[in-house]
């Protein structure tokens, strides 16, 4: 095993948006990049540290089991690069283990810091293609490079994505549980299958659903975030859900959905509606206490 070649002294500066997978119907398919963000400042050291601010930073500040440093040395090790010790000051906005993609911003960020540090020079799309390889699926880290909300489709081993939404004003709500739920045990709750006419149902449901983010209809959510697939089979681990899916007839309210695999909820507003609704979630919810986060749609990864 190698060092790299021209080993970059240069600082490395990124920021990973969180990310909301499926959006009711899309499981798998669809993402939406929310304006809560992984910044890393990473610069080579004498040895492996991290100084982690933001949320849960005991979590994200541990050298061991940490997803960026071991996606980030495999990444190069398969390559058959030796990778270099690194300094990173991390700040987190992502709720982990809640539905909001902090495991694709960590992979992504373990991919990127490969390619910068090893001189990978690799595209965008290869970026991609790892990190989604690494993910299992491509819905949450295609959303976190690319930002607003992104389609994904494999096909004969090649990852298609497009992407819309970006620039509409829709407000976000994020409804987070105290209790957090594993992607794992989140996909053990699903049927191996499906009557045809759920599957027909959802299709129907996500294609109108990327007509509504394409066009910035909001007014086309409530009936395109209707899902058959795996919201319902989740609703038992995610007690928040069937409570906060009613807000959807609420004035101002363009729908209500699970976030990623749970148990966070999500809701989509109109701008003017936003001041109210914590307040209204956390009635439905009946807790006072229960977080409620606002954020908007936000552009993809970045970093120098």
């Amino acid at each position: 095993m190698t060092s790299p070649a021209h080993l970059p002294a240069k600082p490395f500066h990124l920021r990973l948006p969180a990310t909301s997978a499926n959006l009711g119907p899309g499981f798998d398919a669809l993402g939406l990049a929310m304006a809560l963000d992984l910044t890393i400042d990473a610069t080579v050291a004498d040895a492996f540290h991290i100084a982690a601010t933001g949320r849960n930073p005991e979590l994200c500040g541990r050298l061991e089991r940490n997803l960026i440093l071991t996606t980030y040395v495999d990444v190069l090790a398969v390559a058959g690069l030796r990778a270099p010790s690194l300094h990173l000051q991390l700040h987190n906005e992502i709720p982990l283990g809640m539905g909001c993609g902090s495991s694709a911003a960590a992979l992504l960020a373990g991919v990127l810091l490969a390619n910068h540090f090893g001189n990978l020079n690799w595209t965008t799309q290869q970026i991609l293609e790892e990190a989604c390889r690494r993910e299992g699926h491509p819905d949450n880290v295609a959303a976190c490079l690319l930002g607003g909300m992104t389609v994904s489709a494999s096909s004969n081993d090649r990852l298609f994505t497009a992407t819309c939404g970006k620039n509409l004003n829709w407000s976000l709500c994020l409804a987070i549980p105290s209790s957090s739920l594993s992607t794992k045990k989140a996909r053990g709750l699903l049927p191996a299958t499906y009557p045809r006419e759920d599957a027909v149902a959802n299709i129907q449901a996500t294609a109108l659903l990327v007509a509504a983010f394409a066009q910035g209809r909001g007014d086309l959510l409530r009936a395109a975030m209707q899902d058959r697939l795996h919201q319902p089979y989740r609703s038992k681990a995610c007690p928040l859900l069937p409570l906060l899916l009613p807000l959807a007839d609420v004035p101002g309210v363009f729908g209500v959905t699970l976030s990623g695999a749970g148990p966070s909820i999500l809701l989509f507003a109109e701008a003017t509606a936003a001041p109210k609704l914590p307040e209204l979630i956390r009635q439905a919810a009946a807790d006072p206490a229960l977080e409620v986060i606002h954020t908007t749609i936000a552009v993809g990864a970045s970093w120098s």
